[in-house]
């Protein structure tokens, strides 16, 4: 309860999809209390909810014990059973993790091992001869096969959130976009919006809550920092391209035909996904980009570019990595390049095969010393929670995350 005796109000910064799972967990738990969602855009989300795969994880590659390890698990779980009572799409296309090196065979056996210590549900380790019987037209020395993932609509997932946000009593407001946080009097005053900017739609508006959470995405760390908290980790926007196969060879993928990831990367590597409306996609690669809103491949924005030029991270990691930044690069620039890499696991699929398709864009937090931040990472702090990294799986674990944001919150 707030200390006038009225009731509580929880203020959440983001209308993507863990922000809004955040918000109806809290009304679950706590009816009653007046819940505020505050979104920057005309639409529920608009950034990396409504530009992922769709894919929903099973856990194959998260570190055990890991925060992302246990609320991925959970959290598809929660999902499936969130989909199917809410009749919105859900299909168990199932994913197979393909070795074609005997390089890769190292990485491809700790995978394994990773895979089974998290309890991916029907986990198979397939010989060269097998693999063509789950993904007829892929190749490779070995794979693993997970059964149950899935693919989904995350869009039609956070536009039913928000809808039981607000049969829950709750508010949600577009074009809020948040441009300043103090403390008042034991409160949390949220400033929103600038006449000056086209896309806000509340200028001026002040709410005060007694307890706020941040779930900014792109924009956490602006967030965070508008907050007092600490300017690292900073986030570095990666556009991910994806390419569309035609019609013709669509059904050259029954599922999803995935490479053996590298450990340095948070990234899982470009490969083929069967969306839930029935296409079949190739990527997303990993670019660096310098506009955390614009999804055009060359979009440049001058404060963003600033914003990765001066974060100390950056330049650490690019001495580490400046070779593989080069060779996506050059992959987002030659479609026969991009593709070259994932023709080794389906080759049938060419360049006359595919067209530019959508493009997403991913927050990877980069800490100062230049890792790249791979868990999802919660703070909290004199009544504001900040969830200062969700990568992926995020969408696949949100309705988990929020069980762990709303801990945080009351705990």
């Amino acid at each position: 309860m707030s200390s006038t005796g009225a009731a509580e109000t929880v203020g959440i910064v983001g209308g993507g999809i863990v922000g809004l799972a955040v918000a109806r967990e809290v009304l679950r738990r706590r009816p009653g209390t007046r819940v505020l969602v505050l979104e920057a855009e005309d639409r529920l989300g608009a950034h990396q909810t409504g530009h992922n795969s769709g894919v929903v994880h099973a856990g194959i590659y998260y570190r055990p014990g890991s925060l992302k390890a246990r609320l991925c698990t959970r959290g598809r779980h929660l999902l499936r059973d969130y989909c199917a009572e809410h009749d919105l799409p859900y299909e168990e296309v199932g994913k197979l993790v393909v070795a074609v090196s005997p390089s890769e065979q190292g990485r491809f056996d700790a995978l394994e091992r990773t895979a089974r210590e998290n309890g991916v549900p029907g986990l198979r380790r397939l010989g060269a001869g097998e693999i063509r019987d789950v993904e007829p037209h892929a190749v490779g020395l070995a794979a693993l096969h997970s059964p149950r993932t899935a693919v989904t609509d995350f869009v039609a997932v956070c536009a039913r959130l928000g809808r039981d946000v607000e049969a829950g009593g709750g508010r949600v407001l577009l074009g809020a976009r948040v441009t300043g946080v103090e403390r008042s009097g034991g409160r949390v005053v949220v400033s929103c919006g600038d006449a000056r900017h086209p896309g806000d739609r509340h200028p001026g508006d002040r709410h005060a809550v007694d307890r706020l959470v941040v779930c900014g995405g792109l924009q956490s760390d602006r967030l965070a920092a508008l907050v007092g908290g600490d300017p690292g980790p900073a986030i570095v926007p990666f556009r991910g391209e994806y390419l569309t196969v035609r019609p013709a060879k669509q059904d050259l993928v029954r599922g999803m035909v995935y490479p053996v990831p590298d450990p340095r990367y948070p990234f899982l590597g470009v490969h083929f996904t069967r969306t839930v409306a029935g296409g079949l996609e190739v990527g997303p690669n990993a670019v660096l980009a310098l506009d955390r809103s614009s999804y055009r491949r060359l979009a440049m924005s001058p404060r963003d570019t600033a914003a990765v030029l001066g974060w100390p991270g950056f330049w650490r990691m690019a001495a580490r990595h400046w070779r593989t930044g080069l060779r996506e690069v050059y992959g987002s620039a030659v479609t026969a390049a991009y593709l070259a890499t994932a023709r080794r696991y389906v080759p049938a699929i060419g360049s006359a095969d595919v067209v530019r398709g959508r493009t997403g864009l991913r927050a990877q937090a980069v800490a100062r010393d230049g890792s790249l931040v791979d868990d999802f990472v919660v703070e909290t702090s004199d009544g504001v929670t900040c969830v200062r990294n969700a990568p992926s799986p995020a969408a696949t674990s949100s309705l988990a995350i929020a069980e762990h944001v709303v801990d945080t919150v009351y705990g």
